[in-house]
């Protein structure tokens, strides 16, 4: 992450991702930078006791997640009803922040993930996790057989013919991994009483310095599948890419 100040800051651990390596800035950065020119607008301090791992993945896989549970009215005060939600891909980087943030916002929470991470979804907060490759985890079917007032899609083989069967009279997908098929049902659902629409991720400072709260207070942590070392850049992309990655996968400088 940068400092504010107008000058670049080494950047000691980084999120590895074809967005620019964990900047804080998607136009403008490159991937695996060792310094970064940002914004101060987009910019913020890391504090004391929040660590640069820690740290790495929140400007985007926190942001979105946290955006994503905005976007349905989620408070994270302790003033929220909640809602039944269910997350896919619980166990990646946007899930598990996506896990966390929607049980502050008071929300019952499903999360979707491979029968080796069902522990540690549960772990996070969720109330039901699913193993998707079994019928009922295809189906994104929970053991009470409620329906879901929203569903918080974070991967690309979702699919809108199923998350229509699993949703409320009035429920809606938050689709932040939109596929065709989902970018047309976007369209579609507009005068539906079931809707898919997708959320992009805005860099918000505020929102940011929001997370690393959270982080400092210890309501928030950042699940960390691997660290690399800058020399092993091109494990760490094959480690991201694979579909397998638990948590965020660190680079280190």
């Amino acid at each position: 992450m940068a400092s504010g100040g107008g000058r670049p800051a080494t950047m000691r651990a980084v999120q590895y991702s074809g967005y620019g390596g964990g900047s804080a800035s998607l136009k403008k950065a490159g991937d695996l930078a060792e310094y970064v020119a940002a914004s101060e607008s987009i910019t913020v301090a890391c504090p004391d006791k929040v660590s640069a791992v820690d740290a790495a993945g929140l400007p985007i896989a926190g942001l979105t997640a946290l955006q994503a549970l905005m976007s349905i009215g989620t408070k994270f005060d302790g003033t929220g009803s909640g809602a039944n939600i269910l997350i896919t891909a619980a166990s990646r980087g946007i899930g598990t922040y996506a896990v966390q943030l929607a049980k502050l916002g008071n929300h019952h929470v499903t999360g979707t993930c491979g029968a080796r991470n069902l522990e540690l979804v549960g772990s996070l907060g969720a109330d039901e996790a699913l193993d998707h490759k079994t019928p009922e985890g295809a189906a994104l079917k929970n053991s009470s057989g409620k329906k879901y007032d929203c569903i918080i899609n974070t991967t690309d083989a979702g699919r809108w013919s199923v998350f229509k069967q699993m949703l409320s009279s009035q429920g809606r997908v938050v689709d932040i991994a939109p596929n065709l098929g989902n970018f047309v049902a976007s369209v579609l659902t507009l005068f539906s009483r079931k809707k898919l629409y997708m959320v992009m991720l805005s860099l918000g400072k505020e929102e940011l310095k929001f997370l690393l709260e959270l982080v400092k207070e210890g309501k928030l942590k950042t699940v960390v599948d691997s660290r690399h070392p800058f020399e092993a850049a091109a494990e760490a992309w094959e480690q991201s890419m694979s579909g397998h990655a638990i948590g965020k996968v660190i680079m280190e400088m």
